[in-house]
């Protein structure tokens, strides 16, 4: 073998091994590096009623429509992983940032930041018509679930069928005032807080640890990361949040009026009406946050009904949580 061959070989055999090594370093850091979770990009905006509204709106647009409302504090991405399921089964799917979230802003820059349920609801209806959709599937959870609850038992003509996590939320502030047993009030312990002047600057100021607070104790066993919250945190930032969350949780207790204008509304869901179009109720299997038992509002529902529980773990946040058990219950219930 020739020897002046020698420094030459071993020059290009450390050249490949650095080489090599780089590669790993790289496909490494790769690995380690969380891969950034999708998101909604195409977001729309439409003056609806007192709103401008933010919305995603995917699917074929013939499609038989689907509506799905988010809680809080919480955002459209709930629905990351329910959008796709439901516009591959042929949907039309609508999913807007209700008042205080994400995009959507008042009209009006003197507009009372009113979180009280009728005017949730009111906004729904008003979206619907700025959209010029007749009747649609409504769907949601916390806040959402209640608004739909609220559209599907004043306006029953618009609601095809109705996906409620939690069931019958429709409340009153008659009902807010009476007292619970201690431990039901503990899980309560926010709303007392946002009825002091120092839970509204305290919420003001920490919002994002306070909503990942929420998420954590509402669904104690979601593995969720904070790539994942910091996307729906980045809705919460909304210049009105603060103010529509506070009104809501004090209305609920009677230490805040709403609108004259939703007093005929407030007034029949005061009645609690009954749900005549068809229905699921979901409940997760570990949902954290406050919920009533399926068993105390299953007559609320006199139409076509059932309830599902979801197993492994499913907190609050059903949807993100299981979101194939949630898009099937919305398939199911338009075909009840």
């Amino acid at each position: 073998m020739s020897t002046h061959n020698k420094p030459s070989r071993i020059r290009n055999l450390a050249a490949a091994a650095l080489a090599a090594s780089q590669l790993a370093m790289v496909d490494l850091a790769q690995a380690q590096t969380p891969a950034q979770p999708r998101t909604f990009t195409a977001i729309r905006q439409i003056d609806a009623g007192d709103l401008n509204v933010g919305y995603v709106d995917e699917g074929p647009a013939g499609g038989p429509v689907v509506i799905l409302l988010h809680g809080w504090p919480y955002d459209i991405h709930s629905y990351i992983d329910v959008v796709p399921l439901l516009t591959k089964a042929g949907y039309r799917v609508i999913v807007p940032h209700l008042r205080g979230y994400g995009s959507t802003r008042f009209l009006d820059r003197n507009a009372v930041r009113n979180g009280e349920p009728a005017a949730l609801a009111a906004d729904l209806v008003a979206l619907m018509d700025a959209l010029k959709i007749d009747k649609a599937v409504l769907a949601g959870y916390d806040w959402g679930a209640r608004t739909a609850d609220i559209v599907a038992a004043l306006w029953p003509e618009r609601v095809k069928g109705l996906v409620s996590v939690s069931g019958y939320l429709i409340g009153s502030q008659e009902a807010g005032k009476q007292p619970l047993p201690p431990s039901a009030e503990l899980q309560w312990w926010y709303q007392f807080y946002f009825a002091t002047d120092r839970g509204q600057a305290g919420y003001e100021k920490n919002r994002h640890d306070f909503a990942k607070l929420i998420w954590q104790t509402a669904s104690p066993q979601w593995r969720f990361d904070n790539t994942t919250f910091d996307r729906s945190a980045a809705a919460l930032d909304n210049p009105d949040h603060v103010a529509i969350t506070v009104h809501n949780y004090r209305w609920r207790l009677g230490l805040a009026a709403g609108e004259a204008k939703y007093a005929g509304l407030e007034a029949r869901l005061a009645q609690f009406p009954s749900i005549s179009v068809p229905t699921i109720t979901m409940e997760g299997d570990a949902n954290g946050a406050p919920h009533p038992d399926p068993a105390a509002y299953a007559k609320r529902f006199t139409g076509k009904y059932k309830h599902e529980l979801i197993s492994g773990g499913i907190g609050h946040n059903l949807p993100q949580e299981a979101p194939r058990a949630f898009a099937d219950a919305v398939i199911e219930v338009d075909h009840l």
